[in-house]
């Protein structure tokens, strides 16, 4: 089954956009939890029990494991076998090399470590991109419009009378011969959202940015969905992470997740008929 058949299937086996970021900052687990062998797994692990059946996709940030060396990468792999077969897993990377380095990063990250989807930086042009797209079970997430403030410095220049964010994805769709790549947008930039899924109509979008960064919900679900209210990924990290810190963050992360779930298809329901 490609990618966006099981993205589908998710969605509507969970009957939710949303995707939980697994940005898991070792600093800020509970304390109830430090004593365990890996903190960051336990946590993950009691976050993902919890809330497995109302989300469509997790997306594991890798800086957060990385940052903590070998005990971070085992905690991201055991994070990724926690995950149920029926959920997407993204692996928030952000990779993009000369070939034979992204082929290394691709295998680790789509072959290793089994991951459904990844996102990937296209600046470096097809090459770069290639090994992440081989199978069309597998999808690369490329960035386009990101929400930070450096954004503006690369992706608002013009080239011609495009920018080049429309640059990257007008060239990045000719490179989807398998169906296997999507685009990063963040919510909060809703006129640059509703332009692109014009564009796109099939493709799925990953879109951060709700939550603790302020992007609309509405916004995200009205103009990122396809035609029948799915292939969005609405993803919020922050905000359910940490909606407690003590003993019950995995019942508080799951009551904040089901309020943004409910929030979500509040606006499916007025803007689609599924």
């Amino acid at each position: 089954m490609n990618f966006t058949a099981r993205l589908l299937q998710s969605q509507e086996k969970s009957n939710s956009l949303l995707c939980i970021g697994l940005d898991t900052d070792a600093s800020k687990i509970p304390e109830h939890l430090k004593s365990h062998e890996n903190p960051q797994y336990e946590f993950n692990r009691r976050i993902v029990e919890a809330t497995c059946d109302i989300v469509c996709a997790y997306k594991i940030n890798s800086a957060f494991y990385e940052a903590e060396a070998e005990r971070g990468w085992r905690a991201m792999r055991e994070t990724r076998e926690t995950i149920p077969p029926s959920v997407i897993s993204i692996a928030d990377a952000k990779r993009g090399d000369i070939g034979n380095s992204s082929e290394r990063y691709a295998h680790m990250f789509l072959n290793e470590l089994k991951f459904d989807a990844i996102t990937v930086n296209a600046y470096m042009g097809k090459d770069s991109v290639a090994p992440f797209i081989q199978s069309s079970e597998q999808c690369a997430f490329i960035l386009a419009v990101t929400s930070n403030p450096g954004a503006a410095d690369f992706q608002y220049l013009k080239v011609g009378k495009k920018f080049l964010y429309e640059k990257v994805i007008e060239t990045a769709l000719r490179w989807n011969t398998k169906k296997n790549i999507g685009f990063v947008i963040g919510a909060t930039k809703p006129k640059e959202l509703k332009s692109i899924r014009k564009k796109v109509r099939a493709v799925p979008l990953l879109i951060p940015g709700v939550g603790v960064q302020g992007g609309s919900v509405e916004a995200a679900v009205r103009y990122g969905c396809d035609n029948n209210g799915f292939l969005a990924i609405i993803n919020a990290s922050r905000s359910i992470l940490y909606a407690s810190g003590g003993e019950n963050f995995a019942e508080a992360a799951r009551a904040e997740a089901m309020k943004l779930r409910e929030e979500i298809n509040h606006w499916r329901g007025r803007y689609f008929q599924h």
